[in-house]
């Protein structure tokens, strides 16, 4: 049967929750909202929840590293669901994409963000899918290290809350219809 997988990368642990470089783990645990995560097995650092999709089986994947070190847990369950590029979508942050916007994109660099970085070099490839999250620029000479690991303010939780919706709605049409439906999926979601 033909796999996807769909990895969201966070920080873990309480002092992270709902931080904006979290928000890709908030999107697929809202896209499995009555399914519990569950430690992968012995050697693979993530936790999952195996979900379908119209018939798709589909792996939502949450590392336990830290964001930085994320290819670490991520390299060996793609090599464990032998996943190719094609059938892995990365949800994450991005400061580089307007608050609330959603991009999907095959391939690529890894823009500045550590996540990225880790899995190009723990995969030894870029040619895999990611659904970017656009969460802004950090104002003024805010460090975007210390941006990203800000919560969202209380005035951007609901449309954040908007762009998970939007983001799983993404997610599921990657699930069902591969990478090209979901990078058009979220180019109509964002009109």
């Amino acid at each position: 049967m033909t796999s996807r997988l769909v990895v969201g990368l966070r920080n873990p642990g309480p002092r992270y929750d709902g931080t904006r470089h979290n928000v890709g783990a908030e999107v697929v645990i809202a896209a499995a909202p009555a399914t519990t995560f569950k430690r992968a097995r012995l050697g693979i650092r993530a936790d999952i929840a195996v979900i379908h999709f119209d018939g798709t089986r589909t792996v939502l994947a949450l590392p336990r590293t830290f964001m930085n070190e994320c290819g670490q847990a991520v390299a060996p369950l793609v090599r464990y669901e032998r996943i190719d590029g094609d059938r892995l979508l990365v949800v994450h942050d991005d400061i580089d994409l307007p608050f609330g916007k959603l991009r999907v994109q095959p391939g690529g660099g890894a823009g500045g963000h550590n996540g990225i970085r880790s899995l190009v070099g723990s995969l030894d490839t870029r040619e895999f899918w990611r659904l970017k999250i656009g969460v802004g620029r950090p104002p003024g000479r805010v460090d975007p290290a210390d941006y990203v690991l800000g919560q969202f303010a209380k005035v951007e939780r609901s449309a954040i809350d908007d762009v998970i919706a939007r983001g799983v709605s993404v997610l599921e049409t990657f699930a069902r219809d591969g990478g090209d439906a979901a990078r058009q999926s979220a180019g109509e979601l964002n009109d």
